[in-house]
C-alpha cells in the first residue's frame, strides 16, 4: 500500500505514524503546507518509508499531481478542504478518507460524488475519527443486534487526566473546531422526528470507573454527523452528548451569551474584529499544555422497543511510551485503518458511504484492541 496522508497536525501525524506500523503499507506521504512542527513520535522516520512534502491543498493541481502513484488519500485537514479532496480524489482513480466534522459537507459528498466513485470502483469514507466515526460504528452494530431499535446514545469526551480550572480542559485538537461544536445546534431524534437542540443543552451527569468517575454530558452537533437523517422515522430517541468534567458546560454558556464566540465582525477602535478568533488567540496559550496527559472517554448505549439492550465503553489514556495523546490514538488511528481497510478489500461498498454504512464493525474493533485501544462490551442483551 501507498499511503498519502494530507496534513500534518496532530491527527494526521497520529495517522501517518500507525500507517507505518503496518508491513502492508509500502509508502506513506505526509503532505502540509507547514512541516516544521513534526511530533517526537515521527522524528527520524524521514527517508525510512515516509516522504515528507511541502503542498498548499488550496493548489488543486499540484494536490492533483501528489496523488499520483498512491493507493488511498486519508484528509486529516480542517473539514473546509474534504469535498475539494474527495472530489480531487475520485478524479485521480484513488480511495479516500476524512475526518469529517460539517454533517453538509458530508451530504455534499454523497450527492456530488457517489456515482462517479462507484462507477470507478472506488470508496470515499467521511467522518471516519472518534466522533463522528468509532460512535457510528458502534451504533450501527447496537442497532443491528437489538432488531428493532429506539434508543441510541452517544456519549464522547477528550479529556485532561488531572484538570486545572476555570475550564478543567485543555486542547486535545483544533480549539476552532471544538467551537463550532459549543455554538452549533445538535440534530438529534425525539419521538422520531429530527429536531435540533441548543448546544450545551440538556446537561445530564454521567458515571465512569476510576480513575475518571463523573462527568457531566450536553449536545453538541455533529458528533454522528449523518445518523439522525438516515434513522429518522425509524428510531424514536437518537443523541449525541459531549463529556466534560462537571461545571464546564456553564462556563462555557456564559462566554457564549456574552458573544465571544460570535463569528459576526465587530469593530474594536475603527478595525472590524470576529470575537471568536480572538477569544481562541487569547485562550490558546492557556489551554494548550504539550506536557499533559490526556484521556478519551465513551460510552455507546442501544435500547430495543423489545427491552433489549447493548452498550460498549472505551477509556483510552495518553501513550507514555510514544507520546501519543489518547485523543489521537482514537482518532488518527481510526482514520489510518479506514485508509488500510479501503485498500485491502474489507470494506467492500463503493461510491460515499459513512463508516455505520461501510467499516465492518468486528474487523475495525480488532484493529484497534491490536493498537491497545480496547473496547469493552458493557453488555449484550440482544
Amino acid at each position: 500500500m501507498r499511503m498519502l496522508v494530507l496534513g500534518a497536525g496532530l491527527q494526521g501525524s497520529a495517522c501517518a505514524y500507525d500507517l507505518l506500523q503496518q508491513l502492508d503499507v509500502e509508502r506513506v506521504t505526509l503532505a502540509d503546507q507547514s512541516l516544521d512542527h513534526l511530533p517526537r513520535f515521527l522524528k527520524g522516520t524521514k527517508g525510512k518509508r515516509l516522504a515528507l512534502v511541502k503542498l498548499n491543498v488550496k493548489h488543486a493541481a499540484s494536490l492533483r499531481k501528489l496523488m499520483r502513484g498512491h493507493d488511498a488519500v486519508m484528509c486529516a485537514l480542517p473539514y473546509y478542504f474534504n469535498f475539494q479532496v474527495a472530489a480531487a480524489a475520485v478524479h485521480a482513480g484513488l480511495h479516500c478518507a476524512d475526518l469529517g466534522g460539517k454533517t453538509e459537507i458530508v451530504i455534499q459528498q454523497r450527492k456530488k460524488l457517489h456515482r462517479t466513485a462507484a462507477k470507478q470502483g472506488l470508496s470515499v469514507i467521511p467522518d471516519c475519527g472518534l466522533a463522528p466515526g468509532m460512535v457510528n460504528i458502534l451504533a450501527a452494530e447496537g442497532i443491528r443486534r437489538v432488531g428493532d431499535a429506539e434508543s441510541v446514545k452517544i456519549y464522547v469526551g477528550g479529556l485532561p487526566q488531572h484538570p486545572e480550572p476555570p475550564l478543567n480542559y485543555h486542547i486535545v485538537y483544533s480549539l476552532e473546531g471544538a467551537l463550532d461544536y459549543y455554538t452549533t445546534p445538535s440534530a438529534i431524534l425525539r419521538d422520531g422526528k429530527l429536531t435540533h437542540m441548543s448546544a450545551l443543552s440538556e446537561l445530564e451527569a454521567v458515571d465512569f470507573p476510576a480513575p475518571v468517575g463523573r462527568l457531566e454530558a450536553f449536545h453538541t452537533g455533529g458528533g454522528i454527523s449523518t445518523m439522525p437523517l438516515a434513522w429518522r422515522g425509524r428510531i424514536a430517541t437518537m443523541e449525541y452528548k459531549t463529556l466534560r468534567y462537571p461545571g464546564h458546560a456553564a462556563i462555557m454558556e456564559a462566554i457564549r451569551s456574552l458573544g465571544l464566540l460570535s463569528t459576526k465582525p465587530v469593530r474594536v477602535k475603527g478595525a472590524d474584529v470576529v470575537p471568536r478568533d480572538a477569544f481562541i488567540a487569547v485562550v490558546s496559550p492557556g489551554l494548550t499544555k504539550p506536557l499533559a496527559r490526556d484521556l478519551v472517554a465513551l460510552r455507546v448505549e442501544v435500547r430495543g422497543r423489545n427491552g433489549r439492550r447493548v452498550a460498549w465503553e472505551l477509556i483510552d489514556f495518553y501513550d507514555e511510551t510514544r507520546g501519543i495523546s489518547a485523543m489521537e490514538r482514537t482518532t488518527g488511528y481510526s482514520l489510518s485503518i479506514t485508509g488500510q481497510m479501503q485498500v485491502d478489500g474489507r470494506i467492500r461498498a463503493h461510491g460515499v458511504h459513512t463508516p455505520d454504512e461501510a467499516v465492518p464493525f468486528r474487523a475495525y474493533v480488532d484493529e484497534l484492541k491490536r493498537r491497545g485501544v480496547e473496547i469493552r462490551e458493557l453488555f449484550d442483551e440482544s
